[in-house]
């Protein structure tokens, strides 16, 4: 047990300013303990943070399995059929924007004596159309006219046109460029939408032209 200091001595003076500084250091240690596990308790009491969310992975392009290519668009392919002076003339289905050329490659090309100087190779397919390729010397606009007589206005040339009443040069140019730009006519009431044919020709016409 300490002494009050006015009954110490020098030496027993030196003996309490080391008890002193034993309990000064006990008490030092102890605080710092107690600061330590208040801080273990108050750290561990912290709600976790949630795991940062995956990043979405890029999609999946509609091609990477055969489930997409079973749902791809039908408008991603036209089928034609290349008839004429091919290798093989068959039904052959090509990528949309896909040409005339494209069509007579895929049938194994052009024979020998195909005439491809009137044919236009870069233009672009439609889906159901026919591409013939002639031979040479064939007759231009060689099957366009039907056993009965009726024209096909998707394979008769600007001469066979005129042979209708009501189309001269200028009406059987327009229905030329017409199919060229925008592909075979696909009934003959699609006529209307060439320059010059209106209603009054187009009647004139229905029971004389057909589209194959």
């Amino acid at each position: 047990m300490l002494r009050p200091m006015d009954d110490l001595s020098a030496s027993g003076l030196l003996e309490w300013i080391e008890a002193r500084s034993v309990e000064l250091l006990g008490l030092s240690v102890l605080l710092a303990g107690a600061a330590a596990l208040t801080i273990v308790f108050w750290w561990s009491g912290r709600p976790v943070p949630p795991a940062p969310a995956a990043e979405v992975g890029v999609e999946l392009s509609a091609w990477d399995d055969d489930a997409g290519r079973a749902s791809a668009p039908a408008d991603d392919v036209v089928t034609v059929h290349v008839t004429g002076a091919v290798h093989t003339p068959s039904l052959v289905h090509l990528d949309a924007g896909s040409r005339v050329a494209d069509a007579i490659h895929a049938v194994g090309g052009a024979i020998a004596d195909a005439d491809l100087q009137v044919v236009n190779l870069a233009r672009r397919l439609t889906d159901g159309e026919q591409v013939h390729v002639p031979r040479i010397g064939e007759r231009e606009g060689g099957g366009a006219t039907t056993p009965d007589g009726r024209v096909d206005v998707n394979r008769a040339d600007a001469a066979t046109l005129q042979s209708l009443p009501g189309v001269g040069p200028t009406r059987a140019a327009a229905i030329v460029s017409h199919r060229e730009r925008h592909g075979p006519f696909t009934t003959p009431g699609d006529l209307r939408a060439v320059n010059g044919i209106g209603e009054a020709t187009f009647q004139t016409l229905a029971d004389l032209v057909v589209v194959r």
